[in-house]
């Protein structure tokens, strides 16, 4: 039997950082994966979703080209051809993973892993490798890895929905799409879709997309969805789908009915925990998840560990990264380093992409005082087309230190520039540092350091409720 210093369930990207830095760090490693070198983010997420946001880009800009002087004719989207280009990158990327393992001296194991006590793992056929024979190795310590999975919602006909995982091998674009859900996956496909020519209908049960992000940011979302051709139903519960000669019918709470051609539920994911044997392990779980301390990814077994989309904590491709890293300096580099998760940027790649780092204002109003700084303007981009849609700016500011908390914004380029300024919120610098920065004149980001009218004065709540 086969004895490692750390292994690690789920090749996806926190757990083939944390292999690599443990390895480069003189640690006998070995990683299982049952399905994508690369994980979820590589194979079906984050980067085939990104790809093919830039393909819808591509046909909006070909749309507003004639205003400034291409002689550009109407042009059909090839479906198959973007597939093919995608699964070409994929593979590429697939291929580099491996061979990034392979140099790093870590020993690969493809199929399902499970635990068969706290130090031995039983690695057996899986859809990636149907053939490989059962094999059993023990760890010292080990790392829990492996991912999330799409869920459908429990209504009759579910069976015939797709989910995030389907979309992208889809053998033909749909003419017509139904969406259910308006958190980044249903936000972003319903954005891929309209720009490659689908019909989209886009369902959600809250008033506004975008649970969980800053409120005025949703609802300016909300002003530019149908701008970009999407048909929206909020607070709407979807209640049945029935199968059609021609396609589906997704019945709605209240008699509404969507015909549509496909039905995309986008309706969150869940830990790929079922299987791994970790009551064996003796791991606790909680709703569904793998509890961890604040201090570290630890579970309640001393030497198990748990990092990425199992866990109850946040669940983003950079914060598993993040989470695998410093718990392998953590083990065996004790040097190490720290990163700001509460800072953490965000995106989502929508048609006009929507971007944020720090506090909401709903969240920072809980402890501070606020002043709000808010910007809304027609990019330059789309004064020669007439394209609808203007983006937003907006600055959480401390109303007593000046520190500014949080900065969001919807529009081209908005990652890129929250990028940017994240850094300047993690390092809690104040608007007046803002103030003195020169703008880079003319872009959208100079906005950030212009705004010099405080839009409203936020009381901290607690104070309100006294």
């Amino acid at each position: 039997m086969q004895e490692f210093d750390l292994f690690v369930i789920g090749a996806g990207s926190g757990g083939v950082r944390c292999a690599r830095i443990a390895a480069q760090n003189g640690a006998r490693v070995a990683i299982a994966e049952r399905r994508h070198w690369g994980g979820t983010c590589v194979n079906l997420g984050c980067v085939p979703k990104k790809l093919m946001v830039y393909a819808a880009d591509y046909g909006r800009e070909i749309a507003d080209a004639p205003a400034y002087g291409w002689d550009v004719k109407p042009v059909a989207h090839d479906w198959r051809t973007l597939i093919e280009a995608k699964d070409r990158e994929i593979t590429r990327l697939n291929g580099i993973y491996v061979s990034m393992l392979r140099k790093a001296g870590i020993s690969l194991f493809t199929g399902n892993a499970r635990f068969v006590d706290a130090n031995t793992i039983e690695i057996g056929p899986s859809l990636l490798a149907p053939d490989e024979p059962v094999i059993r190795v023990k760890a010292k310590r080990i790392v829990v890895a492996p991912g999330s999975t799409p869920v459908r919602l429990d209504i009759p006909g579910a069976e015939h929905a797709i989910v995030s995982d389907d979309a992208f091998h889809l053998a033909a674009r749909p003419e017509r799409v139904a969406i259910i859900g308006s958190g980044y996956i249903g936000v972003e496909f319903a954005g891929i879709f309209a720009g490659l020519g689908s019909k989209v209908d886009l369902v959600y049960r809250s008033d506004l997309p975008l649970r969980g992000f800053d409120q005025e940011v949703r609802s300016h979302l909300a002003e530019l969805l149908p701008l970009h051709g999407i048909a929206v139903h909020p607070s709407r519960t979807p209640e049945r789908i029935e199968k059609e000669t021609d396609g589906y019918r997704l019945h709605l709470e209240g008699g509404d009915v969507i015909e549509t051609d496909c039905v995309f539920m986008a309706t969150g994911r869940r830990p790929n925990i079922d299987g791994l044997g970790l009551d064996r392990a003796g791991v606790r779980t909680k709703d569904g998840r793998i509890p961890v301390s604040a201090e570290e990814p630890a579970t309640n077994v001393p030497n198990i560990y748990a990092i990425g989309d199992v866990t109850d904590t946040y669940n983003l491709t950079p914060t598993a990264i993040a989470e695998g890293h410093l718990l392998a300096e953590r083990l065996y580099a004790p040097q190490g380093r720290d990163w700001s998760f509460g800072t953490t940027p965000k995106a989502v790649f929508f048609s006009s992409p929507v971007a944020t780092v720090g506090l909401t204002e709903e969240e920072a109003a809980e402890q501070h005082a606020l002043d709000i700084y808010t910007s809304s303007f027609t990019p330059m981009r789309q004064t020669l087309s007439g394209r609808k849609g203007k983006a937003f700016l907006k600055l959480v500011v401390d109303a007593d230190s000046q520190i500014v908390l949080g900065a969001h914004m919807i529009g081209p380029d908005a990652p890129e520039i929250i990028q940017g300024l994240a850094i300047a919120v993690t390092t809690r610098l104040t608007k007046r540092d803002f103030d003195r920065t020169i703008g880079l004149h003319p872009t959208s980001a100079e906005e950030f350091v212009t705004m010099r009218t405080r839009t409203r004065h936020i009381p901290r709540h607690s104070d309100s409720k006294r």
